[in-house]
């Protein structure tokens, strides 16, 4: 029995919610890592959708419990609003099955005009991110910079405003060489005096509760957030997140040591997808991304932006592979490639006329490098709802083996509908 890691293999949406949530049934605890509420799971359980954002996918689940780690920045408001949310679906949120981190770290208002602020003045210039608006980058720059507000800060009302006017010095000197208005300082604190008493009755000291759950033989299932292209140190930088998305950072976000971390999950999606700016070598701005994007219904589950499809790209899998240690992936999606004549596959690509088999860290060598493709059969039988290999069209299994073959590493899930029952099991990572 193994603790397991999932982490996207891509640029995130790679259908992580629906296979946290497969092996949530298996485990005890599930476990957010990294990232905040600029990413969503979407869950469907017996015909019901469950949008989650910042809630682990495990929460739906009866018995389980959910810890958001101090690796995770949370907008407090966001947070209640999603209890709230799933409340009202009838999946009642307490210190019974979630538990926060005290030393996770708030997104406040004052992060979220950032973040606009900045992005618009960006587009201006034609240097946009992409970002969700949702203040997330802003509150790591203030974890790192030593000034954030954290969980464990809205307990004491008396060191507050300390804490409060340090962030508001740094703040408030940006707002005025961006010509912003300053932010009041009791505004900052109303703001937070609001949503303590919503958030303090999960706060929990993770990092000791993980190790003994971990020392009680129970199953940990580490969820990550996005995917590892968008990983600050190993993705397309600067079109990246603010925090690190790879396997890693499950130990580092959640208190436990790198010991405890197990089997590593890879979600890949069986074609590419990215939302927001910045390099796609696969991308299909034609027909084929069309068809991509309406038979994947590829919108954003947060912003319900429409996302950039094209074909699968074995390179930027196969490092995802490496910077990961991934040790098998979970192959979702396949279904939306049924009843193309034919599919593409990027095994490599052209740089300045020379062919390299990685995706390069300079931002204008990421932006120059050419796809080389093989060609693969498609099929016309349908893999909707498949639960064996049996029920797959043979050329359906042929492109999965290929995938096999170019990435370095085995299926050990496969994905054929958003349904989770829908799922071929190759190998169980709980039991790996």
């Amino acid at each position: 029995m193994t603790n397991v890691v999932v982490v996207g293999s891509q640029w995130g949406d790679e259908g992580k919610g629906k296979i946290v949530d497969w092996l949530s049934e298996r485990a005890d605890v599930v476990v957010r890592f990294q990232g905040g509420h600029n990413a969503g799971h979407t869950l469907v359980i017996d015909g019901v959708s469950y949008k989650l954002s910042l809630l682990p996918s495990g929460v739906v689940r009866e018995g389980k419990l959910a810890v958001i780690g101090n690796g995770v920045v949370i907008d407090p408001h966001a947070l209640v609003a999603e209890i709230d949310r799933l409340g009202e679906q009838g999946v009642p949120i307490s210190p019974d099955n979630l538990r926060i981190a005290d030393n996770a770290t708030l997104i406040l208002s004052l992060h979220r005009e950032l973040d606009g602020i900045r992005e618009d003045a960006a587009s201006n210039s034609g240097t946009k991110i992409g970002t969700t608006r949702r203040g997330i980058g802003p509150a790591y720059e203030d974890k790192v910079g030593r000034r954030a507000v954290r969980v464990m800060d809205l307990a004491n009302m008396e060191t507050l405003p300390a804490k409060v006017d340090r962030l508001l010095t740094h703040h408030n000197a940006l707002r005025r060489g961006l010509d912003q208005e300053e932010v009041a300082h009791d505004a900052i604190m109303d703001e937070l005096k609001e949503v303590a008493g919503r958030i303090l009755p999960f706060r929990e000291t993770v990092w000791r509760l993980l190790d003994t759950k971990r020392r009680a033989g129970k199953r940990i299932l580490f969820e990550g957030a996005q995917g590892t292209l968008l990983d600050i140190d190993h993705g397309t930088y600067p079109f990246v997140t603010s925090s690190n998305t790879v396997a890693g950072q499950a130990a580092a976000g959640s208190g436990m040591g790198p010991g405890s971390v197990g089997y590593v999950l890879g979600i890949t999606k069986a074609y590419t997808t990215r939302v927001g700016e910045g390099p796609f070598p696969t991308e299909q701005d034609n027909d084929v991304g069309q068809f991509l994007g309406e038979r994947g219904k590829e919108f954003g589950t947060v912003t319900g932006r429409k996302r950039r499809c094209g074909w699968f790209d074995a390179v930027l899998v196969r490092q995802a592979v490496a910077t990961n240690g991934i040790t098998g992936i979970a192959l979702t999606k396949l279904d939306v490639l049924d009843g193309l004549d034919e599919l593409k596959i990027c095994v490599g690509y052209k740089l300045d006329g020379q062919e390299v088999d990685f995706l390069p860290a300079s931002q204008g060598q990421q932006a120059r490098v050419e796809p080389i493709y093989e060609t693969l059969e498609g099929w016309k039988g349908s893999t909707v709802g498949a639960r064996s290999w049996n029920d797959l069209p043979a050329q359906a299994v042929k492109y999965v083996r290929h995938i096999e073959e170019l990435i370095g590493a085995p299926v050990a899930l496969l994905s054929t509908s958003p349904e989770r029952d829908d799922t071929i099991l190759v190998t169980d990572p709980f039991e790996d």
